[in-house]
Parts: structure tokens; C-alpha cells; sequence
């Protein structure tokens, strides 16, 4: 099979040759139709994320081993399946769920495997979806989103699923409350568009680039800011009469994180997402006296990648700009993305 894996870290993917495996017991092969270029694939191929205060979290030494294929945003065909794979018929097109917890600990019991200490994510420590097969270890990871476009699909596995979950940390909240969503990317574009679809109206985008202001508005925010003026915050307090109810912050830097909360009104919520790294100063007593929630978000459960299908089917949910390319490709969009020139999501195809 023909993939395009990590072979050293911080250099560009090489396409490399090697068997199609076989899958045995509960496995399941999928022959990749398409696999969405994220944003976290670009921090893997450097091989560390910058923890803040000149720490980094290395993968190299977290278990992470060498060559890897990365990509974990996967719609396919089932072309095989092992003796124990129950309910599984070849042909059938799925996504597929990657973040494969190990089935046993009380987070997997509980149906939050993205949760799992013990972790072992599909384009992260498995074999990913950049490449024409992927051997998923269970059929419960498989989910049908027959009707939707399947390069729309695979980008909910995580992208849909994270802003899902992030916007679900973020109820309850009331119509007249203004809720930021930090960075127009495809996750702060997508989010915008799932809190249109649930009747909110009151979203104010904020990014540094403002060239990505009208596909903001056109997701669904009725407000935006720019992240680069000395005076956002002041805006973010002005939009919303007094301070923001809540910021849902996609980029995850030092910078964001510190006008999102210092935008906050009392008893607002921040809830992290992206992981373009870093560390922010913070006040206890002002954390205590403004009753301020500050809450991290990785990724999602089976369960919301298949609320996340109903609601793409519903109708409801304005789709995000997707484009389309060649696998071949993959490594140029990784380059792009991390130069911020991607606007939307690109899903590569095999």
C-alpha cells in the first residue's frame, strides 16, 4: 500500500511502499477515499507541541515512534474485515472514529475513549489516512454518514467532533448572550456555522487575518474583531454590553487565550481548543472573583461524531469552504496550513 509518513521529525512527509495489512479479530480494513488535512498534523510532522516557558512535549518521547503516517480525518470503503468483526459488510462506506482508546479504563467504559491515559489515536501512534488503506482495530469506530458528501464527512471525525464537543462545553447559554469564536480557520468557521444551526445568532469572530471576515459572516457570525487591534478587547466588551458569555478559542496561543478571558464577563467561560502552544499568566483571585470557567477541550466521543452526522444531514448546518486534492499533495497543505494561507478545510484524496 502507498502512504506518506513522518521519517524524521521536522522534515516533509516521504511517500513510502510497503504490504496492506490484514486485519484479524475485530479489525477492519478501510480502503481510504479521502482524509482532511488538520491543523494538529502540522505540530506531528514538527514533532512537538510548545508546552509555553521554552517546555515542549516531544512525541519522539511519548511513545512516538518512527516513520509514521499521519491523518486522522477518514471516510472509506470496507474492504475487509476479521473473523470477529461483527456486523461489518464489505463495501460499506464509513468514517472513521480515530481516537481508539484501550476498552478497558473507566473513561473507554464510559464511551469517552478520547479521554483514555492510555490512548493509541489513528495519524498519531497508528498508522493514519494519509496513505490508500487503514486498519481501524474495532467495528464500534466505524460510523455511517451515507448522504453526505464524503469529503465533508471525513473532516467530522475531527474537526466536527471538536467544535461539537467545545460548543457542547459551552451550554447552557441564553440568545442574548455573545459567544467568541477565536480564529476563522475551519474549526472557528465550522463552529460558527453549528451555533447558526442550534439558533444562536449573537457570534462574533475573531481572527488577525480580516481577509477571512466575509466567510466568518457568511458561517454565521453577526460580529467581528480584529485580534491584532490594541483595542479588542475593548470591541469584544462593547459588542456584547459589558463582556462576552463565552470564547471558544480554535488557536490556542498565548495572545488568544489572554483576550479571550480577559474579554469574559463574570461568571463567563473559556474553553480551549487549538494548540498553537504557549502559557498565560492568571490571577487567582481574579479567577475566583469573576467566577470565570476555564476548561480545555480535546476532541470528541463516538457519540458526538454520530450527533455531529445528524446534524450535517439535518439540513440545518451551513457546510465550511472544502477543498479537494491529491493525496499527493498532502505535504504542500501541511506546509500552507502551518502559513496560515488555508482558508476553510483541504481533504486530500486517494
Amino acid at each position: 500500500m502507498l502512504s506518506y509518513d513522518v521519517v524524521e521529525w521536522g522534515k516533509g512527509l516521504q511517500k513510502s511502499q510497503r504490504d496492506t495489512p490484514v486485519p484479524k479479530g475485530t479489525e477492519v480494513l478501510v480502503k481510504v477515499q479521502c482524509c482532511g488535512v488538520c491543523h494538529s498534523d502540522v505540530h506531528l510532522r514538527d514533532g512537538y507541541f510548545d508546552l509555553g516557558g521554552g517546555k515542549k512535549f516531544v512525541f519522539g518521547d511519548r511513545g512516538v515512534s518512527l516513520p509514521m503516517t499521519l491523518g486522522h480525518e477518514i471516510y472509506g470503503t470496507i474492504v475487509a474485515a476479521g473473523a470477529d468483526a461483527a456486523g461489518v459488510r464489505i463495501g460499506d462506506e464509513r468514517i472513521v472514529y480515530p481516537w481508539i482508546g484501550c476498552g478497558t479504563c473507566a473513561p473507554c467504559l464510559a464511551g469517552n475513549d478520547n479521554l483514555c491515559a492510555s490512548g493509541r489515536s489513528i495519524g498519531v501512534s497508528r498508522p493514519g489516512g494519509y496513505a490508500d488503506h487503514v486498519l481501524v482495530p474495532h467495528p464500534r469506530y466505524l460510523v455511517d454518514a451515507e448522504g453526505l458528501d464524503p469529503a465533508l464527512a471525513s473532516t467530522l471525525a475531527c474537526s466536527g467532533i471538536t467544535t461539537y464537543s467545545a460548543v457542547g462545553k459551552m451550554q447552557p447559554f441564553a440568545a442574548e448572550d455573545w459567544i467568541a469564536v477565536i480564529g476563522a480557520g475551519g474549526l472557528g468557521l465550522l463552529c460558527a456555522s453549528i451555533l447558526k444551526a442550534m439558533g444562536h445568532a449573537r457570534i462574533v469572530s475573531v481572527d488577525i487575518d480580516p481577509g477571512k471576515f466575509a466567510a466568518a459572516r457568511d458561517a454565521g457570525a453577526a460580529e467581528t474583531v480584529d485580534g491584532k487591534d490594541a483595542a479588542a478587547i475593548k470591541r469584544l466588551r462593547q459588542i456584547s454590553g459589558g463582556g462576552i458569555a463565552g470564547a471558544i478559542d480554535f488557536v490556542g496561543s498565548t495572545d488568544t487565550a489572554t483576550l479571550g478571558i480577559a474579554a469574559l464577563r463574570k461568571g463567563g467561560r473559556y474553553v480551549g481548543v487549538g494548540l498553537f502552544g504557549g502559557e498565560i499568566p492568571l490571577s487567582l483571585v481574579s479567577l475566583v472573583q469573576r467566577a470565570i470557567r476555564i476548561e480545555g477541550n480535546y476532541v470528541g466521543t463516538v457519540q458526538d461524531l454520530k450527533d455531529m452526522v445528524a446534524l450535517a444531514k439535518s439540513g440545518k448546518l451551513k457546510p465550511i469552504p472544502i477543498t479537494k486534492r491529491p493525496m499527493a499533495d498532502v505535504e504542500q497543505t501541511l506546509s500552507e496550513l502551518k502559513a496560515g494561507k488555508i482558508l476553510g478545510r483541504v481533504v486530500v484524496e486517494a
